[in-house]
Parts: structure tokens; sequence; C-alpha cells
């Protein structure tokens, strides 16, 4: 069971399959299958609002497949813990992220003096249209 934040995920909402790894290793690696596949279904689970869903879609990205799963490769290490320790620690982040709401954008207005700056332009600007521009005599 994994604790993120108040919300446990539990075990059976987590699949993960175990697969042969690339990299050092020498024979090892042909014999030993180290790598995980974490999968953890983002339509399925109970445990998130329908917003905090949205958010893990969005922020999983090309790690959401088409079933609505998002499925966490981990193969850094040579041993089975190593990599199921890392998929999750991924897993928590992800979720961490997705739980925490995005702050909500304040209205600013503009400044007093920004006004005035902005009206004198104009000012300048029609006062600078309104001259009469003599024309030039060509004899």
């Amino acid at each position: 069971m994994i604790n993120v934040k108040e919300i446990a995920i539990p075990d059976n909402e987590i699949i993960y399959t175990f697969v042969r790894s690339g990299g050092p290793g020498g024979q090892n690696v042909n014999k030993v299958s180290t790598a995980v596949q974490l999968r953890f279904s983002i339509i399925k689970t109970t445990l998130l609002s329908d917003s905090a869903k949205a958010r893990l879609f969005a922020i999983g990205g090309t790690r959401v497949n088409s079933e609505g799963d998002i499925v966490i490769t981990a193969s850094n290490f040579r041993t089975q813990e190593r990599n199921r320790a890392e998929a999750y620690s991924r897993l928590v982040t992800i979720v961490d992220k997705a739980l925490i709401l995005p702050k909500k954008r304040k209205k600013s207005k503009p400044t007093f003096g920004s006004k005035i700056r902005r009206l004198d332009s104009k000012k300048k600007t029609r006062i600078k249209k309104t001259i009469p521009i003599p024309k030039k005599r060509c004899e």
C-alpha cells in the first residue's frame, strides 16, 4: 500500500510485471527479468476525484495508454526490489502533483500611474495628428 498525502493506494490497484532489462549486467541481463512495468488504472480507481483524474491524465502525458492506465517502466537498477521501489516512487510523485490544486488567477487592475501614462501618450498622438502640416511649394 502506498500512502500519498491522505490517500492510500491499495496494492490491488497497482499491477506490476517484470520484464527483461537492457543495459549493463553482462550475461545476467539475458537471464533475469529485473525491469519493472508498473500499471495504475486512472479510470478504475475510486480514490481520486474527477478533477484529480483529469490532472493525472494531463501530467501522465505519453505514459498514459489508450485504456487509461499509467505505465511506468523502471530499469535503472540490477535488482527487482530497487526497480520496484523506483517505480513506486515515480507513481507517488505523479499522483502528488495531480492532487495539488492549481492556483486561481487573480485579476489585476492597471495602476493609476500606468493609466496616466497611457492617456498622456494618447493625448500626444492626438495633438500630433491634429496639427496641420504646411505644404511645400513647388516652384
